[in-house]
């Protein structure tokens, strides 16, 4: 069998997948943001944070809550990791330095999961586990509350409520991610995944010195790492690294882990707003951009010419030969489409348009399907400006699920997609002119504006993988893409907000022969073109002085 055939297979297997849990998970998502009932742990949570499970929040007090919560979880990560080298179980590791320290504790919070460290040579098993793996539940939850938050904008009317932020916090938490990451921590297990709390430990010896390891509870970590599409890894090699992700088995689950609930969220927005044919459209115009993106992927990989090329099959550079082009090429897409970021190959070594496609895929806005809760309601961002320019086309005041789609709506819509290029090209426009950033480049020319580049857009576009290359452990790359990540999560959160608290205000609209029916095909491929032409205009510039220069130079 050739590795183009075993790449296809795989594909089809991750879609049929897919496809067989989009039903169940997305109508049981939509039962436990749609219940009136609270189960007996999740009261004593509400008690224990003073919180009124019966009580319903306009967007502003949705908004403090996120923003509050967010806060203080920047706090408690930032003291953890500045205190460790008192902590027990920190494996003799030193306390995190304050930049890094506010790096990652910014990184984790924000569902970015930037890592400037050598996870197994910094971080011990208290800040591992009850620090990074804790915000990968609790940052999944946060994204999910919003996007539900939007839908519910949606689906009300002549109200400004758009529920509870901590109902539904408790509630993606121990009702959706929680039994999802036991059941697949118990697989990845299976598969070879390590599981423990080992000390530091030789593990073989050579020429010249000897190689340690230290063992940790990694399944536990990287299964929530991946269903909750934040993308940390224990180790450096994160997803590429054998204790992580030993064999083609258990790098396709994790594929799927990626895009399990990103997709299947498609189909509880389509129940909570009284339309699966509306769920169905958005998830179409989500699978043709992750289609398309991957097969573009692994032709640049497999294609790309010449004599040590040929002879490897494509372009192994930098990848793992247990999952090969195929293997490497799916993850790449999946978690740069996603907010997701873990790697199991290095995106530095790939082609010159291999690394433009991940660099593309994030700026996009991450939303095909995108991380959790932040690809659908970024999506939908996109669903109303579409629905918007179809109105400008035929002059008539634009309408989305029964919504018209106003002034205010638009320019909250523009805030949103505006926001995250701007603080991208912005810090990456500054980082090339001053000369301090650029040292920390490994490479010159077209190759190292790309290494800045990505580490912006993964940064501001909560990402978090990293084209290798840049030593972003700086104070300047410390500070900036925090920054970066902060804002690029929390700002459009507020426009994503407001825009939810002003739909829900409005009375709806009834249908009529006029109305742009965004249910059908034909809004599908308006949606689609909407999302390339503006990713386009905002971005092809940057592009063409990296990956673009880089691709057409090879």
């Amino acid at each position: 069998m050739s590795p183009q055939t075993a790449g296809v297979l795989q594909l089809l297997a991750l879609v049929a997948a897919l496809a067989l849990a989009y039903r169940p998970l997305g109508d049981h998502m939509a039962r436990v943001y749609s219940s009136g009932k609270h189960y007996g742990p999740e009261k004593w949570m509400y008690k224990a944070i003073g919180a009124d499970p019966a009580a319903e929040m306009g967007w502003p007090a949705y908004l403090r809550g996120v923003l509050a919560f967010s806060a203080v979880c920047v706090s408690f990560l930032y003291l953890m990791q500045r205190v460790q080298g008192s902590l027990p179980g920190s494996l003799d590791f030193s306390s995190i330095d304050p930049d890094q320290a506010f790096n990652t504790a910014a990184s984790f919070v924000a569902n970015t999961n930037w890592q400037s460290y050598y996870g197994e040579q910094a971080m011990g098993h208290v800040v591992q586990t009850g620090g990074l793996a804790v915000q990968n539940f609790l940052s999944a939850a946060v994204g999910m509350a919003v996007a539900v938050a939007l839908v519910r904008g949606f689906a009300r009317a002549r109200t400004g409520e758009l529920g509870n932020f901590w109902v539904d916090l408790v509630r993606g938490t121990v009702r959706i991610l929680l039994p999802l990451s036991v059941l697949g921590a118990i697989v990845l297990v299976a598969c070879g995944v390590i599981q423990n709390f080992s000390g530091i430990h030789e593990v073989g010896r050579f020429t010249g010195g000897t190689q340690e390891w230290n063992g940790g509870a990694v399944a536990s970590q990287e299964v929530i790492k991946e269903l909750g599409t934040n993308g940390g890894g224990y180790f450096n090699a994160n997803s590429a690294h054998p204790f992580e992700n030993p064999d083609p088995l258990s790098n396709l689950f994790e594929i799927f882990l990626i895009l399990l609930i990103p997709f299947a969220l498609t189909r509880t927005f389509g129940r909570m707003v009284g339309s699966l044919r509306q769920g169905y459209a958005i998830l179409g115009t989500m699978a043709a951009i992750w289609l398309g993106f991957t097969a573009l992927m692994m032709w640049t990989e497999f294609a790309h010419h010449g004599p040590a090329f040929e002879i490897a099959g494509g372009a192994m550079e930098g990848k793992e030969t247990r999952f090969g082009i195929a293997g490497s090429s799916i993850f790449a897409v999946a978690t740069t489409l996603t907010s997701t970021g873990a790697v199991n190959s290095f995106h530095s070594s790939y082609t010159g348009f291999g690394g433009g496609i991940t660099m593309l895929g994030m700026q996009l806005g991450e939303i095909a399907p995108g991380g959790v809760g932040s690809g659908l309601y970024g999506m939908l961002v996109m669903a109303v400006v579409a629905v918007f320019i179809a109105g400008l086309m035929v002059g008539r005041t634009p309408e989305y699920l029964g919504k018209k789609i106003g002034t205010r709506q638009i320019q909250l819509a523009a805030c949103y997609i505006l926001v995250t290029p701007a603080l991208v090209l912005g810090f990456t426009a500054v980082a090339t002119a001053l000369p301090t950033p650029g040292d920390s480049m490994t490479n010159s020319g077209a190759h190292g504006f790309s290494e800045i580049l990505y580490a912006y857009t993964s940064g501001a576009n909560n990402n978090g993988s990293a084209f290798a290359g840049l030593n972003a452990d700086t104070l300047w790359f410390n500070t900036t893409i925090g920054i970066a990540m902060l804002l690029g999560r929390f700002l459009p959160i507020v426009f994503v907000l407001a825009l939810a608290g002003s739909l829900a205000e409005q009375k709806p609209v009834p249908e009529t022969a006029g109305t742009l029916r965004t249910d059908k095909p034909l809004y599908t491929g308006l949606l689609l073109g909407t999302i390339l032409i503006i990713t386009g205009l905002t971005y092809f510039p940057a592009l063409a002085l990296g990956p673009l220069a880089e691709g057409l130079a090879s």
